[in-house]
């Protein structure tokens, strides 16, 4: 019974990180370079500011994931434009993805790894 459990555990595990939907799609780095560098795209750092400053990708723009103003600051962005987001490891560009998502947006390009996999 237990390695049923645990089977299934790892089954679930591994179906939810490998998965992608048509609106979100994970990109490793060598992808997302080539779709950002110097293009004119919707380029967002979603760590805090402090974050932002220490160094990030030329033309992304900060919108920190914790803060009150995500929501307000991401409805000012075009929903039917792709978005590329990322963060310090995936994590919270992950979350934001799948905010962004239920927030309308229709094309979303999430750093694997984030931005410390980049350089």
């Amino acid at each position: 019974m237990k390695l049923f459990v645990i089977l299934s555990l790892i089954t679930s595990l591994i179906a939810c990180n490998g998965s992608q939907n048509d609106t979100v799609k994970v990109l490793t780095t060598k992808e997302f370079k080539e779709q950002v560098d110097n293009k004119q795209v919707q380029l967002i750092d979603v760590r805090t500011p402090k974050e932002f400053i220490s160094g990030h990708i030329k033309g992304a723009r900060n919108i920190d994931f914790n803060s009150n103003s995500f929501d307000e600051e991401f409805n000012k962005l075009n929903k039917d434009e792709p978005v590329y987001i990322y963060c310090r490891s995936g994590v919270r560009s992950g979350e934001a993805s799948k905010k962004l998502e239920t927030m309308g947006f229709k094309e979303i390009y999430d750093l694997k790894g984030g931005i410390i996999n980049y350089k």
